[in-house]
């Protein structure tokens, strides 16, 4: 198989994290980009990319890209460009093209409908906004560069989940967050609202050595590209040694712990995982060695009243000042005030989207 140029998305401002990780799975990086990392390989690194990024929101293949300038230009290359070589005909397609003012072509979506009509009259393929394989077009100065999502739904959609809380964090942002606290996989983690777990069950799925996409499909499958019996070769079969630490998430709402349990189970690793109802107050540090507490707590924006909040992260604050020591903390919001309102000193990140809220992950040891 020849190289491809493939990108690895993530939410801008955790390109670090998601670097970091390209570097410890052994992928060869190109440069870090605004939103992401190039990485290079053939088409079964991008198979391992979907396979075992965590951090990644989905694999973007570069296919290739032409001059055009005007539409009829884009429609004449767009018919000459290589779409067997990757698309499989009569499989269903969709093209999302972006494009900007520093380009002559400035119209997605008339340049959407050039790009479709050339695959559809190639390819004898369906144009759905519900199909699996998206075509990725994006024209900027001048020049069209196309993609092709290798991934599908989101990577943050791991497969197994069964039950989602209120404001629930993304399984990608989660793992970069766990990845920001300089966590590995050896140490107890703990979540005082832990909502539906997934802090705790991207934690225990690192400490287990689980591929975050083994319960999935991915788009790819349904590409020209796709070898079934090279990509089963990519898929390890259950965990490795079940480690020696545990996972602790505490919640005042019976309903999310119910939730969280199942989350548990359906990931397989129930037997790492504990989970009580209780309210933050009652929180106590499990036995053992020290590790990192991480929570994703109400910040106003979507759930409760923010004027309710600052007892309750005074609260938490005290809590683990006083039973916690040694610990390091990682604590996501929207307000700092907030934040600081733990009565910590601590150290923010960047801006990073959540959902379209924009929140900053703060971190501190709790001395």
């Amino acid at each position: 198989m020849s190289e491809l140029d493939f990108f690895a998305v993530c939410p801008p401002g955790l390109e670090p994290q998601l670097a970091a990780e390209t570097g410890a799975l052994g992928f060869k990086r190109g440069k870090p980009e605004s939103g992401g990392i190039t990485l290079k390989g053939d088409w079964s690194e991008v198979w391992r990319a979907n396979l075992d990024l965590r951090g990644a929101t989905r694999i973007l293949v570069r296919l290739g890209s032409f001059p055009a300038v005007h539409l009829a230009q884009l429609d004449k290359r767009a018919r000459k460009f290589p779409w067997r070589d990757t698309l499989e005909p009569h499989v269903p397609v969709r093209v999302e093209v972006s494009t900007n003012r520093k380009s002559k072509i400035y119209h997605a979506g008339a340049a959407a409908e050039r790009i479709e009509r050339a695959i559809s009259e190639v390819m004898d393929a369906p144009i759905t906004p519900e199909a699996e394989v998206a075509i990725k077009v994006r024209i900027d100065r001048d020049i069209v560069t196309i993609s092709v999502d290798s991934s599908g739904e989101s990577l943050h959609k791991r497969g197994h989940k069964v039950a989602t809380g209120k404001a629930p964090i993304r399984e990608t942002l989660a793992a970069l967050m766990l990845r920001a606290c300089g966590f590995d996989g050896r140490e107890p983690v703990v979540d005082p609202m832990c909502g539906s777990g997934t802090f705790l069950l991207e934690a225990a799925e690192i400490a287990a050595d689980l591929q975050p996409g083994r319960d999935r499909r991915f788009a790819f499958q349904s590409l020209a590209t796709f070898d079934p019996d090279q990509f089963a070769t990519l898929v390890r079969a259950g965990s490795g040694p079940i480690p020696d630490v545990a996972f602790h998430g505490y919640d005042r709402d019976r309903g999310a712990i119910e939730n969280a349990r199942a989350n548990a189970r359906a990931a397989s690793v129930e037997d790492l995982c504990h989970f009580a109802c209780q309210p933050v107050s009652e929180l106590t540090a499990p036995e053992g060695p020290t590790g990192l507490v991480i929570l994703n707590p109400p910040y106003g924006t979507r759930i409760g009243n923010k004027g309710q909040l600052y007892a309750l992260y005074g609260t938490l604050g005290r809590v683990l000042a006083s039973g916690f020591h040694g610990w390091r903390l990682g604590l996501v919001t929207s307000d700092a005030a907030l934040a600081h309102a733990t009565g910590f000193n601590l150290t923010s990140g960047p801006v990073i989207d959540n959902g379209g809220i924009k929140v900053k992950l703060y971190q501190t040891t709790i001395g």
